[in-house]
C-alpha cells in the first residue's frame, strides 16, 4: 500500500506540473479589457481605411486607359499595317505617326456618318465621349554638338559627336527659323518632377509648342516642322502631352507619349496613361467618402495622442518594440497622404479654373496626375501595413503563436543562409550580365539579370535565347544555376524553416501550447454569450458531472508482485533520467548534452517503453504514439521530443494502468 501511495503522490506531482490556464487578476482583467477595446477600435479604423481605398479607385479607370491606349498605340500608320507607335523605330516612321494616327485620334469631332454631334467651340471629342482639355503640347530636348570625344583616327570620318542626354550636355541655343517659337528654348514652368525615361532623366524645359484647335492647321504645322528639320541629330527625346475628361464616369485621363532618340540611333517609344479622379466630391457616394476621410483624420489624431503618451511613459524603451515602430510608420504614411490629398485637391480646382479661362493653352494635368499616383501608392502601402498590424492582436491564437515562435527560432539561421544565398546569386547575375548582356534583353543590364534569375527560379525562362547567345557557357550557366540555387539552396531554406517548425510543434505537443490571458478572456466572453442565447448548456452542469465522477472514483487496491516490481523499475529509470537531464530550477529547461548522449538515452527509453507496451491493455494507443517517436529519432530535435515523451507520458500511463 505504501507503494500505491507513492504512485498517487507521483500522479499528483505530474498533474501539478501540467500546463494550466493562467489566472486573471483584477488588474490584469482591466488590461485585457483595454486590449479588447483597442482591438475593436482598430477594426473600425481598418474598415474606414478600406472604404477610403476602394472608394478612390474604380474599374472604369482600367477601361478608360485601355480604350485610349488602343487608339493611340495600336492604330496603324496609313499604308503600313504593321507600323504603329509601339513599333516606331525610325524618324520617318515617327513623322508618319504624328501626321496619321495622332492627328486622327486628337481631332475626332464628327460621327461615323460625318454628322456633327457637338456645336461647342474649341473642343474635340475623342471617341465621342472624352473631351480634349486645352491644347496638346509637343516638346523636345537636345544635346549640343561635340558633347563627346571622337577617337583621333576617326575624326576625319566624322566631325560631329552627340552624346547621351544629361543636364550638362543639354543644348539650349536657338536653331532653325529664329522668328518661330518652336525653335527657341523655353525654361520649365511646371511643378512636375523630371521624367525618368529608358535612356536618361529628362528636364521639364525644352523646345515646345502647342497644337492649334483646327485639325487642318495642326497638319500644316507638322508639315512645316518636318520640312525645316525640327528633329535633328542632337534630338534625344520628344514628349507629346495632352489630357482628356470623361464626364460619364467623372475621370481624367492624362496621356504622355514619349519617343527617345538614343545616341546609338533609332527610336525607342514609351508611354504613360493615368486615369485619375481629380473632382472628388460630385455624387452622394463621394460625400460619403468625404465623411470617411474626416473619420480617418480623427482616428489619426487619436493615435498620435496615444503614441505620444507611450513615448513619455516608456521613453527609449518605446523604440525597442516592433509594433511601436510599425505604428509610427503608419502615422507618418497617413499624415503624408493627408497632406498630399489636400495639396492635390487645391491645385486641381486652381488648374481647372485657369483652364476654363484660357482654353487654347496646355493645362499641366500631368503634375496633378503624378501626385495622385503617389497618393494612391502611399495609401496602398499604408493599408498593407495596417493589415499586418492585426497580427499584434491575434497573437493569442495557437497557429499564430507557432508561426511567430518558428520565425524567431530560425531567424539567425535564415540570416546566415541569406548571406550565402546572395553571394552565389549575385555571382551568377554578374556572370549572366557579362556573357549574355549584349545579346539577350533579359540580361541587358545588371538589374535585369537579377530579376531574370528570380524568374528562372519560378520557372519563367527562355533557354533558347541563352543557348543562342553562347552555346558553351549558356547551357553551363543554366544547368549549374538550377542545380545550386534551385535544388540545393532553396531546399536548404525550406529545411531550416521546416526543422524549426517541427521543433516548435514538438515543444507544444509535450509542454502544451501557451494560452494567453487574452485568449482566456475571449473564450469566457464567447461562452457567456452562447449561454445567454441558449445555444450552449451552462458550464456549471459540466463541472457538477466532473465532481460527481471524481467522488465516485474508487482506486484499485489488488496489485500483484510483478506489477509492483515493474512500476519500481520504471520509477527508478525516470528518476535517473531526471537527475541527469532535468533542471528543477528552471521549468521546462534541459541541460545541454551531446547528440550521442541523447541518442543513447532515447534508444534506451524506447526499448523500455516497448517492453511495457506489450504488457499494457492499451497496446494499440501506445504503439501508435511510439511509432511516431521512432520516426523522429533520426534528427537532433526529434530525439529531444522522444526524451520528453518517454519521461513524462509513460509514467502517467503506467500509473493509470495500475
Amino acid at each position: 500500500m505504501a507503494r500505491v501511495k507513492s504512485f498517487n503522490a507521483k500522479r499528483g506531482h505530474f498533474e501539478a506540473t501540467a500546463p494550466r490556464k493562467p489566472k486573471v487578476t483584477p488588474r490584469k482583467d482591466v488590461e485585457i479589457r483595454s486590449t479588447l477595446q483597442e482591438l475593436l477600435i482598430y477594426l473600425v479604423f481598418l474598415a474606414d481605411l478600406c472604404i477610403l481605398t476602394f472608394g478612390m479607385v474604380s474599374s472604369n479607370m482600367y477601361y478608360l486607359n485601355k480604350v485610349i491606349e488602343t487608339l493611340f498605340l495600336e492604330t496603324s500608320v496609313p499604308g503600313e499595317e504593321r507600323t504603329n507607335f509601339k513599333s516606331v523605330s525610325t524618324i520617318t516612321e515617327f513623322w508618319k505617326f504624328i501626321e496619321g494616327p495622332l492627328l486622327e485620334g486628337l481631332y475626332c469631332d464628327s460621327w461615323y456618318n460625318a454628322e456633327v454631334l457637338y456645336q461647342l467651340k474649341n473642343s474635340s471629342r475623342i471617341y465621342y465621349e472624352n473631351v480634349l482639355l486645352g491644347a496638346p503640347r509637343i516638346r523636345q530636348l537636345k544635346v549640343r554638338n561635340n558633347s563627346c570625344i571622337v577617337y583621333p583616327k576617326f575624326q576625319s570620318l566624322m566631325d560631329e559627336c552627340f552624346d547621351r542626354y544629361t543636364i550638362e550636355n543639354e543644348d539650349r541655343s536657338d536653331f532653325g527659323p529664329r522668328q518661330v517659337p518652336e525653335w527657341r528654348y523655353s525654361p520649365s514652368a511646371s511643378l512636375s518632377l523630371h521624367h525618368w525615361g529608358v535612356f536618361g532623366v529628362y528636364d521639364n524645359g525644352g523646345y515646345m509648342f502647342t497644337l492649334p484647335i483646327s485639325k487642318t492647321e495642326a497638319r500644316e504645322k507638322f508639315t512645316f516642322l518636318k520640312l525645316n528639320s525640327w528633329i535633328t541629330r542632337g534630338t534625344r527625346v520628344i514628349f507629346i502631352d495632352f489630357s482628356i475628361y470623361n464626364a460619364n464616369v467623372n475621370l481624367f485621363c492624362i496621356i504622355r507619349l514619349v519617343a527617345e532618340f538614343p545616341a546609338t540611333g533609332g527610336v525607342f517609344t514609351s508611354w504613360n496613361f493615368y486615369s485619375v479622379k481629380l473632382l472628388r466630391y460630385v455624387t452622394y457616394f463621394d460625400y460619403f467618402i468625404a465623411s470617411c476621410e474626416i473619420i480617418f483624420c480623427i482616428f489619426i489624431i487619436n493615435f498620435i495622442v496615444q503614441e505620444i503618451k507611450k513615448m513619455k511613459e516608456y521613453k527609449s524603451a518605446y523604440f525597442k518594440s516592433f509594433w511601436n515602430l510599425l505604428e509610427l510608420l503608419l502615422l507618418l504614411l497617413s499624415l503624408s497622404a493627408i497632406s498630399i490629398n489636400i495639396f492635390r485637391t487645391l491645385q486641381a480646382y486652381h488648374l481647372l479654373g485657369r483652364l476654363l479661362e484660357k482654353t487654347q493653352e496646355y493645362p499641366d494635368f500631368y503634375f496633378l496626375a503624378y501626385w495622385q499616383i503617389r497618393y494612391n501608392d502611399m495609401v496602398a502601402v499604408n493599408i498593407f501595413f495596417a493589415w499586418i498590424k492585426i497580427f499584434k492582436f491575434i497573437s493569442f491564437n495557437k497557429t499564430m503563436s507557432q508561426l511567430s515562435t518558428t520565425l524567431s527560432r530560425c531567424i539567425k539561421d535564415i540570416i546566415g543562409f541569406a548571406i550565402m544565398f546572395f553571394i552565389i546569386f549575385f555571382a551568377y547575375a554578374q556572370l549572366g550580365y557579362l556573357v549574355f548582356g549584349s545579346q539577350v534583353d533579359d540580361f541587358s543590364t545588371f538589374q535585369n539579370s537579377i530579376f531574370t534569375q528570380f524568374r528562372i527560379v519560378l520557372g519563367d525562362f527562355n533557354f533558347a535565347n541563352i543557348e543562342k547567345a553562347n552555346r558553351v557557357l549558356g547551357p553551363t550557366y543554366f544547368i549549374t544555376f538550377i542545380f545550386f540555387v534551385f535544388f540545393v539552396l532553396l531546399n536548404m531554406f525550406l529545411a531550416i524553416i521546416n526543422d524549426a517548425y517541427s521543433e516548435v510543434k514538438a515543444d507544444y505537443s509535450i509542454g502544451g501550447s501557451p494560452e494567453s490571458e487574452l485568449a482566456v478572456q475571449i473564450k469566457k466572453s464567447f461562452t457567456r454569450t452562447m449561454e445567454k442565447l441558449k445555444l450552449k448548456k451552462p458550464q456549471r452542469e459540466d463541472q457538477d458531472k466532473v465532481k460527481e465522477r471524481e467522488t465516485t472514483f474508487q482506486p484499485r487496491g489488488d496489485f500483484d508482485e510483478k506489477e509492483i516490481e515493474s512500476a519500481d523499475r520504471m520509477k527508478k529509470w525516470k528518476e535517473r533520467l531526471e537527475q541527469k537531464y532535468y533542471s528543477s530550477e528552471i521549468p521546462d529547461a534541459y541541460r545541454p548534452v551531446t547528440q550521442e548522449e541523447f541518442r543513447d538515452r532515447a534508444r534506451e527509453g524506447i526499448a523500455l517503453c516497448q517492453y511495457k507496451i506489450k504488457q499494457s491493455d492499451e497496446k494499440d494507443f501506445c504503439y501508435k504514439n511510439m511509432t511516431d517517436v521512432q520516426a523522429k529519432v533520426r534528427s537532433y530535435y526529434a530525439i529531444t521530443s522522444a526524451f520528453f515523451y518517454t519521461t513524462q507520458f509513460y509514467p502517467f500511463l503506467l500509473h493509470s494502468h495500475l
